[in-house]
């Protein structure tokens, strides 16, 4: 793995450890966390949909980030440079990882400009405005609020990647994940108070076995998979910063433990909530994702009173900031393929990034009123949901599984123990291999097809 001399007196770094292990937590935590997470913990019986989840992410979910971001640290590189370091035969690999993050970060800086929206409604207008059936519709349909709250979004996420690994991601993170996590906390706690909570407590943690079933595997498989940034580019270039000799072994546990956390604490936000104003948990699990944050959850809000807007702008506040994380990192990763692929200075890769993101940023958001003609998935599909299946459901776990060919069979586990070995403690050495090399290719597969005959309506997760 020849690097030259300029590239590494050049490329940026995290200024220590804890650094790197907040910003690859702020990057897993996003959407899926607070949006999805409950739904499927809802659905699935709360207690044992928490444990079945808890043990993917500390065997699967742990083994790729640990791969992921030993590949990065290795090579120098972010995934197009990554794979060809190893072995040039395989940088097309590198160039369908190096597709996600530009197909995500667009679709996902909409969605952010949703959850500002929001955020800010509940301060201007009154939660009753914001849980009526048409708020959500209607914001989403004009030609000026949606791009306006976008364009917002991408602004703020632009501008904390344009200072650079240092001034501003990690600057940034040092925020952001703290006062995440405090908020969610809070808002826990004030949940829990509620008459009937109590009740909603019990079904979220305590498991029942008699609820396993494949269609919670595979739930909790997908969620996990989606939820650490897996094969998105990101774990990968962000590895590329990480010094020699810090321990890559510990900080991906880390960031496990940061992913399971949130998650946690967003159901314990949710599902007692749930509880509390529609008499059951399994309420919630009648609806996920968007229908779930913009829909669901204002009604919820809407019957707590005279916290409604105190509790809502906290909430939606919350998944804002892990929203911006997640996009910040997302456009990290795009900001330095396009630097590493092309030799250009990060300005000029910056500048190119920033118009590719705004102007397909735009054309997603007109699925939604000037081509909301265009339903390429069926009827009332959208362009946006169009790129999170190419992005989400079919490239990311292709790439994992080319991934895990690609150090499993070809270049070899060995290759990237030794790097890890530098600074860590690897103690489950044959687990990984094993896990790499035979387990997390069939649990890939499981995903890809579970999730692709989902699409088409063949199972329900």
């Amino acid at each position: 793995m020849a690097e030259s001399n300029l590239e590494s007196m050049t490329r940026s770094s995290w200024s220590g450890k804890w650094a790197f292990i907040l910003a690859g937590a702020a990057s897993a935590v996003g959407l899926g966390n607070m949006w999805r997470f409950p739904y499927l913990a809802a659905k699935y019986g709360g207690g044992m949909f928490l444990l079945t989840y808890l043990v993917l992410v500390f065997t699967f979910g742990v083994s790729m980030l640990l791969l992921e971001i030993t590949l990065g640290r290795a090579s120098r590189q972010s995934v197009i440079g990554a794979y060809a370091a190893f072995d040039k035969r395989w940088k097309p690999l590198g160039f369908l990882a190096a597709a996600v993050p530009f197909i995500i970060t667009p679709y996902y800086c909409i969605i952010g400009g949703w959850v500002a929206k929001y955020a800010a409604s509940y301060v201007l207008d009154s939660p009753a405005d914001i849980a009526s059936e048409t708020f959500f519709g209607s914001f989403i349909t004009s030609e000026f609020s949606s791009f306006f709250w976008m364009l917002l979004f991408m602004a703020i996420t632009f501008v904390v990647v344009a200072l650079g690994v240092k001034r501003g991601i990690e600057k940034v993170n040092l925020v952001l994940m703290p006062a995440l996590i405090l908020m969610a906390i809070l808002l826990s706690a004030y949940t829990l108070t509620l008459p009937g909570a109590v009740d909603g407590l019990l079904y979220y943690v305590k498991p029942d076995f008699s609820k396993f079933s494949p269609e919670l595997l595979v739930g909790a498989l997908g969620q996990m998979f989606y939820s650490l940034s897996l094969a998105m580019g990101i774990m990968v270039t962000y590895g590329s910063y990480l010094l020699p000799h810090e321990d890559i072994v510990s900080s991906a546990t880390r960031i496990g433990v940061f992913d399971v956390g949130v998650s946690f604490l967003a159901g314990l936000m949710i599902v007692p909530t749930s509880f509390v104003a529609l008499g059951s948990g399994e309420a919630v699990a009648a609806k996920a994702g968007p229908s779930l944050m913009f829909g669901t959850l204002p009604t919820l809000f809407e019957s707590l009173g005279a916290m409604a807007p105190v509790v809502g702008c906290v909430f939606f506040l919350l998944v804002l900031f892990a929203a911006l994380t997640s996009a910040i990192s997302l456009t990290e990763a795009c900001v330095s393929i396009v630097s590493d692929g092309t030799g250009w200075s990060r300005r000029k890769c910056f500048i190119i990034t920033v118009a590719v993101m705004v102007i397909v940023g735009i054309f997603v958001n007109l699925g939604y009123n000037r081509l909301s003609f265009i339903e390429p998935l069926g009827d009332g599909s959208s362009l946006l949901d169009l790129f999170d299946f190419v992005s989400n459901v079919v490239l990311m776990p292709i790439v994992a599984l080319g991934t895990c060919i690609f150090v499993g069979w070809v270049i070899k586990p060995k290759v990237l123990i030794d790097e890890m070995k530098e600074g860590s403690a690897l103690k489950a050495e044959k687990a990984w291999v094993a896990m790499i090399k035979f387990i997390a290719p069939v649990l890939i597969v499981i995903i890809l097809v579970s999730y692709v005959a989902a699409q088409f309506g063949f199972v329900s997760f």
